[in-house]
């Protein structure tokens, strides 16, 4: 095993590098601010070092993904969040005065956010660059030591990722630890100081289950289906340029994509002619002509797609193929259903992919309905410009994060924290909320020279009732 980066790992490799780590931590104690933003100035340095190699290598992994698609929703976020944590991470760090009781007056308390120590970091496929380097730049914003395990699906952006981290960082700070499933259940079973995953709700929930058993506290990023709501008067050519954008971005394989969309019954037809034209307005080439539209990951991913649709056309579903698939690629055009009822198997799973079920609904209380009947989305989107309407759905129903009139930009917004609830995760990073998760909030109490807890020490006397009567009044 190289120190940086292992194609083939064991437990004990893990369980010794995961020692290294905790050991130098221990020794060195925590680095201060400028430090911390010295590592992140040179992790960004390095990215934009690699920018070519990295485009490339996503696409290697995905068959066919733009360039530029890349660079836009993985380079720019993640670059975006290293500028705002260098910013930020300062500010963040200074102790937090906290109110003494007027009793211990002559006292002061304050709050220091002390990093956690060894954070283990669980990336995804879909957006393999910014969901395994944004938690890495969070964790090295608030003080701790990182291992890093990348998907396997994506083994030439994840070896790209690995030449990045062995440039700049000491195995005892950061490692990247490549390998298959195996290796990933062993990796999670680690007893680490925080464990930030991101994947889907099924294997989240077995990362937690090993992470329990360590009582190590865990943040998990998941999925769901996210809902789009449209309430009844929205202009519609705008409705459906934005869903497009959100659903087609990635070929749909974001966790915070358009799921599903739920609109009055009597605007379907009108929502599926504007779909269609802003479909074809985004990639105008066509499919799988277009060279900005992304390909499936590969054959297995495409045909559990394909499925989808195909189930639900036995069931009844009105198809619309918005261009021709192409297999060999793994390229699948975008797809329309309509008359979708929620027994199908596209309702009963997250989509991750450019398939888009329409549902529709009399009265808004419906829809609001809908959505409670059903895990608690990751994201939840809502297109309508009456505020008591929008106060009520918003009031009424519980989420991840919301994008009002709009997709997925709530993610490109530093300042926001980005979690799930229930099913669609655990805690939330991003902005200070992740400098937060991956820190210890330390109380501290300086006692006075004199206060009244001195009154309240034995031996007890009238004194002490008077005290105790005053205090309890």
């Amino acid at each position: 095993m190289s120190d940086a980066v292992s194609a083939h790992v064991t437990s004990p490799d893990l369980s010794r590098l995961l020692d290294r780590q905790r050991t130098a931590f221990l020794r060195d104690g925590p680095p201060g601010p400028k430090q911390r933003r010295a590592d992140l100035h040179r992790l960004k340095a390095e990215i934009l070092k690699r920018r070519t190699d990295i485009v490339r290598a996503l696409r290697t992994d995905f068959g066919q993904r733009s360039e530029r698609e890349s660079a836009i929703v993985e380079l720019i976020p993640l670059v975006q969040s290293i500028n705002y944590l260098i910013r930020h991470l300062g500010r963040w760090m200074k102790p937090e005065r906290r109110h003494v009781s007027p009793y211990f007056r002559f006292g002061r308390a304050w709050v220091i956010r002390q990093p956690v120590g060894v954070v283990g970091i669980i990336a995804p496929w879909n957006y393999p660059v910014s969901l395994a380097l944004v938690p890495l730049a969070t964790a090295i914003a608030a003080g701790n030591r990182a291992m890093l395990k990348p998907s396997e699906l994506t083994p030439a952006t994840s070896a790209v990722i690995g030449k990045i981290v062995q440039a700049i960082f000491a195995p005892e700070q950061v490692s990247v630890v490549m390998g298959d499933s195996e290796v990933g259940a062993a990796f999670s079973a680690l007893p680490f100081d925080h464990i930030l995953f991101t994947g889907s709700t099924a294997v989240g929930k077995k990362v937690a289950v090993a992470a329990a058993r360590n009582l190590t506290p865990v943040t998990l990023e998941l999925g769901g289906k996210s809902p789009v709501v449209i309430e009844p008067g929205f202009p519609m050519k705008q409705v459906a340029e934005r869903v497009a954008f959100g659903k087609l971005t990635n070929a749909g394989q974001t966790c915070i994509a358009p799921d599903y969309v739920l609109l009055h019954d009597s605007h379907q037809e009108v929502f599926a002619t504007a779909y269609q034209k802003a479909v074809k307005k985004l990639h105008p080439n066509g499919y799988p002509g277009s060279p900005d539209y992304t390909a499936i990951l590969n054959p297995h991913h495409y045909e559990r797609l394909s499925g989808l649709v195909r189930d639900a056309e036995a069931q009844g579903a009105r198809v619309i193929r918005l261009g021709s698939d192409s297999p060999a690629s793994h390229v699948l055009a975008p797809v329309l259903l309509l008359n979708v009822t929620p027994g199908m198997a596209v309702m009963q799973e997250e989509i991750f992919g450019p398939v888009l079920p329409v549902l529709t609904y009399r009265h808004l209380d419906e829809a609001i309905a809908f959505i409670n009947e059903r895990p608690r989305p990751l994201a939840l989107y809502y297109f309508g410009e009456k505020r008591a309407e929008r106060y009520r759905f918003l009031k009424r129903t519980v989420s991840g994060n919301v994008t009002i009139n709009g997709t997925l930009l709530h993610y490109a917004q530093d300042d926001l924290p980005f979690g799930g609830v229930g099913d669609s995760g655990i805690g939330a990073y991003h902005g200070k909320e992740g400098f937060m998760a991956l820190t210890h909030p330390r109380g501290i109490y300086r006692q006075g020279r004199f206060n009244a807890a001195t009154l309240l020490e034995p031996p007890f006397g009238k004194l002490t009732d008077l005290i105790t009567n005053f205090v309890l009044r």
